[in-house]
């Protein structure tokens, strides 16, 4: 548990630290990563869904908004950010730690950390000094509005495990959803890198 601090004080030192330099290299393992993040999201999983669905809730993923991202890369790289920002952000609670096996969470957490290194330096690129800034409030906005449903969810519901075995379906949900996201900002960046 001790892990969760220092992987938030890792992410704010790489996020605002010289690591940032100006190359949108993200790492050939990204997707795998992507995919490690199902796997860990399924094997968190305490009880049966099937024992929640009273508990079922749609929190309206801003399924355009990733869908709006395909087109350009900035956006794209911005949407794949926030979701996982947020994402992460949600884990690092002492309420989702008293929830999951906390060894899997740290897992997560440090496959999402190594994620959002990668995409801060893209995101740096793509954005400039402040450039795209205004442009990417919107795809970001609506997913903090998404994510700030499901920590009022979670609230309401007093962080029940039933509560947070929806949530972690619903995450499950996102992550799949921007898969091909993902895909397409692997592909066109060997795609720059090939002669």
């Amino acid at each position: 548990m001790a892990l969760l601090p220092s992987l938030l004080t890792a992410l704010v030192v790489f996020s605002y630290g010289p690591g940032a330099s100006l190359s949108c290299d993200l790492p050939p393992n990204h997707v795998l990563l992507s995919r490690e993040n199902l796997v860990l999201l399924s094997r968190m999983s305490r009880i049966s869904p099937s024992l929640c669905l009273e508990d079922r809730k749609d929190f309206r993923f801003p399924r355009a908004t990733v869908d709006g991202s395909q087109g350009r890369e900035a956006q794209a790289i911005s949407v794949l950010h926030e979701l996982l920002q947020q994402t992460f952000n949600l884990l690092l609670t002492e309420h989702s730690a008293a929830a999951w096996n906390t060894t899997l969470l740290d897992q997560l957490c440090g496959a999402l950390h190594r994620q959002l290194g990668a995409l801060d330096t893209c995101l740096v690129r793509e954005m400039g000094e402040e450039g795209s800034a205004l442009a990417m409030q919107g795809p970001t906005l609506a997913l903090k509005r998404y994510f700030q449903g499901i920590r009022l969810y979670l609230k309401e519901k007093k962080y029940s495990d039933c509560a947070w075995e929806v949530v972690r379906v619903e995450i499950m949900r996102a992550f799949s959803s921007t898969r091909l996201l993902h895909k397409r900002l692997i592909n066109k960046e060997r795609d720059l890198r090939s002669p």
